[in-house]
């Protein structure tokens, strides 16, 4: 009861601005009658019924779990037969129900699975062709599925008299964070949504981001306030770019939408949205946060529009720096933020209460009064529940780490409590690394969803925190007072180390711990198909090693290949400005997003290493030997081309410090070895994923012109997909972009095409260099390697989207040549 009166004093200090000091003695008043007792789930039930009120019916779900099993298992159809059931079967949970189908099974139905929706019913689906038929599914770019272990039809395995009931331990599994719609989801069609709405359903996911075709919605609201077609081609970024131009980081760059854009989003949203609806997942929609085309301060000139300080540009170019918000104080914020909550009603019919805004996420309010803090967060909300009486805010929880500075506990409780209690949910984004949770009590009673945050910029590098997966959501919940209301993912790009994804979407599941070892042995089972003896004791390698990193560090792979240092080595390098550093320091607004990497006594930059590199190479040994066992294996593939690049990058790392050393001895001729052999081992990496076909750059940017319906669009799409993973950002003749390589990626094509071209002049500056007893000529390389950065963006040459060679020979070559 404390915390409630607590909240709504807090937010009372909001109403007073709008209802008066009357209506506030009555509001308290009301509250001291309430219930002395009031749990979390308490606070969140009204909205959990109303949410399932919100469903489609039990037929539709049953229709839609049936269709996801036709596309998985098509040979299957009738070997299953779907029931929906009230959350009462369940003790009240969300939960799914294995059991033997009663009746006659010839040609029919073996297995009876009744869920509390479709996706429980999709999550009982997964988890019994998965320990009960040993078969494994991941993203098709990470292998796909083994689905060769599951019986044939008539002779699926039984369960116990009994059955399976396996409960959600907390109501919600979140999914994608706000930029994973550009780093992953940009060139989708519908083909490859329904395939991840698969997934997702199959995974157990059931809180979904879906934030496809807003600018279409934004383009109707903005028109409602005089804002011109022509005023929003300044205000929207390019399709690559349209995560940072809704976060108010940027606007133009990559631009303009077309038109066709705009329409082909909308539609793609709508029937992202009508599959959530029949599966029985709730979507959380966009909502307003502030950030408005500079027009609108023309149009209303006494409005609170503030223009924003730089975010990652060269030289503050107009073109794209320098956003503007409109301060929440503003009644015009409320107009805005109700508009829009309702043209998504008008547009997508009520589908949802739960909308995202980050409106303080890295643009903190100009004081630390709290009294205001508290106005702005009720102003923020006021603009969701006018449009939807029934909204919740989603938040970010980032904000309360990246700046923890500012937000101290009376700023944190003022921004917490702004909101009538159960109104609003907290992303706690990094939980799995730096969890907010167990420092803010509990975010001082507010609901919070544990996060798994893993991955940044899309970046291919096995890492992973298994044990803190397999332990922090259960300590979380079962924590003194906890608040916990749900799990989730919000990795910024995904289709990378699916076992963590797996073991993570397991979670939500989960009421104890989980042993990791004995996990990986039944997942390498049925990830390959079959128990191979190499494969476990690599595994368990891996498990201490790659996927036990320990240090805090946030992995955002800066390893020389793909993140290759733009500095003067003559020069040390901890005498200086990291640029290695403040390239991955992404700013937002005023504020700075700030990852903390690994602190290094050396003068040499540092790519993150948290584990023994001869163990991992004992691993890959092991891996390789088990080739001819799985050699036919697509997941034993994938494993083998990622753990191998994985190897081989990281002795490119001590490859390039040896030549920088050789360089700094004047030694000519080791610094030529050296380089010669970081240039080899490019070309050899390149070799090594052009074998497996989700390692190719001419995927990516072939699915970027699939979606174009002009040339024009075909020329914006293909620059902006070459763009984003490689400068990002804008340059000038002598600087590189704040943010070069933040997207980087190890693809065959990019390594060949982009970073061999980098690495070849960087290195034959520095020889020139000692070969004629002069200085570093740092500047004149940064003006050849940004021309032909810039060259190669706009470029239109084609790249393979077939692999070529076999993998397994490639890879045991590259083996004994590197490291045997």
């Amino acid at each position: 009861m404390a915390v409630a009166i607590i909240r709504i004093l807090n937010n009372s200090l909001t109403m007073k601005f709008i209802i008066g000091d009357v209506l506030i003695i009555i509001f308290i008043l009301f509250i001291t009658r309430l219930p002395q007792s009031f749990s979390t789930t308490e606070a969140i039930q009204p909205s959990l019924t109303r949410l399932d009120s919100k469903r489609s019916s039990p037929s539709v779900q049953e229709s839609a779990a049936k269709a996801v099993l036709g596309r998985l298992l098509p040979t299957h159809l009738h070997s299953f037969h779907f029931k929906i059931v009230s959350k009462d079967v369940c003790g009240g949970q969300g939960c799914f129900l294995i059991e033997n189908y009663d009746g006659p099974t010839e040609n029919g139905p073996e297995i009876l699975i009744k869920g509390t929706t479709a996706v429980e019913i999709a999550s009982g689906l997964h988890w019994y062709i998965k320990y009960f038929c040993g078969a494994h599914v991941s993203w098709d770019k990470t292998g796909g599925v083994q689905l060769a272990s599951v019986p044939k039809p008539g002779s699926l395995p039984l369960v116990k008299d009994s059955g399976v009931l396996i409960q959600r331990p907390v109501p919600w599994n979140y999914y994608q964070n706000v930029v994973t719609s550009s780093y992953s989801y940009v060139w989708w069609d519908w083909e490859r949504w329904q395939k991840e709405i698969d997934w997702m359903a199959l995974q157990g996911i059931n809180l979904p981001l879906a934030f496809s075709g807003q600018e279409a919605i934004w383009q109707k609201v903005f028109m409602g306030f005089n804002i011109s077609m022509e005023d929003l081609n300044d205000f929207f970024g390019g399709p690559a770019f349209l995560a940072w131009a809704r976060m108010g980081n940027l606007h133009t760059w990559g631009g303009p939408l077309s038109k066709n854009w705009l329409k082909q989003q909308l539609v793609l949203q709508k029937k992202i949205l009508s599959r959530m609806l029949e599966l029985g997942m709730t979507p959380v929609l966009p909502s307003f946060s502030g950030n408005v085309p500079a027009a609108l301060k023309t149009i209303f000139p006494t409005a609170n529009i503030t223009r924003l300080g730089d975010w990652n540009t060269v030289d503050r170019d107009p073109r794209w720096c320098c956003t503007y918000l409109l301060n929440p104080s503003d009644p015009l914020f409320v107009e805005i933020g109700e508009a829009f909550i309702k043209m998504q009603i008008k547009e997508y019919g009520d589908v949802t209460d739960i909308y995202n805004c980050d409106t303080f996420n890295e643009n903190s309010p100009p004081t630390n009064d709290t009294t205001y803090i508290s106005s702005l967060g009720a102003a923020v909300y006021k603009a969701m529940s006018n449009g939807d009486k029934d909204a919740v805010w989603l938040m970010q929880g980032w904000l309360f780490y990246s700046d923890s500075t500012f937000w101290k506990p009376p700023q944190m409780k003022a921004l917490l409590h702004s909101v009538p209690v159960g109104k609003m949910i907290v992303l706690d984004l990094f939980a799995d690394v730096k969890p907010i949770w167990a420092t803010s009590s509990q975010f001082y009673g507010t609901p919070y969803v544990w996060c798994l945050l893993h991955n940044f910029g899309g970046n291919i590098e096995m890492y992973g925190t298994l044990d803190a997966i397999s332990s922090g959501p259960v300590d979380a919940r079962i924590s003194k007072n906890s608040t916990m209301v749900g799990v989730g993912m919000c990795m910024e790009g995904i289709e990378q180390n699916p076992v963590v994804y797996e073991l993570m979407s397991e979670m939500a599941f989960r009421k104890e711990k989980v042993q990791v070892l004995e996990w990986l042995e039944t997942y390498t089972h049925r990830r390959y198909g079959k128990s191979v003896q190499q494969i476990k004791e690599a595994w368990a390698i891996l498990y201490h090693t790659v996927y036990n990193c320990t240090d805090g560090i946030a992995d955002h792979n800066i390893d020389f290949i793909v993140k290759f240092p733009d500095w003067d080595p003559s020069i040390n390098f901890g005498a200086r400005p990291s640029k290695l550093n403040s390239m991955h320091t992404f700013r937002s607004r005023t504020r700075s997003r700030r990852f903390s990497f690994q602190e290094r006594s050396s003068d040499l930059p540092q790519a993150h290493l948290w584990y023994s590199t001869h163990e991992v190479v004992n691993a890959l040994k092991l891996f390789i030997a088990a080739g001819n066992d799985l050699a036919g294996s697509l997941t034993y593939r994938y494993d083998l081309v990622d753990l191998t690049r994985q190897v081989l990058s990281k002795l490119a790392n001590q490859v390039y410090l040896d030549a920088i050393n050789a360089f700094r001895r004047k030694d000519v001729k080791a610094l030529n070895i050296h380089s010669q052999k970081f240039i080899q081992l490019i070309k050899d990496i390149d070799v090594l994923l052009a074998s497996d076909d989700n390692f190719l750059l001419g995927t990516w940017l072939e699915s970027a012109k699939l979606l174009a319906e002009n040339p024009s669009e075909m020329r914006q799409y293909e620059w902006n997909a070459r763009t984003q993973v490689t400068m990002w950002f804008d340059t000038t003749p002598t600087n590189q972009s704040k943010l070069h390589d933040y997207a980087n990626k190890f693809w065959s094509g990019l390594l060949e095409g982009y970073y061999l071209p980098r690495a070849s002049s960087y290195f034959s500056y520095l020889s020139k260099s000692l070969e004629k007893n002069e200085s570093f000529k740092l500047v004149e390389w940064r003006k050849q390697w940004i021309s032909f950065s810039n060259k190669w963006q706009a470029g239109l040459e084609l790249y393979p989207v077939k692999a070529q060679g076999n993998f397994l020979t490639i890879a045991k070559a590259l083996f004994d040549k590197y490291l045997s």
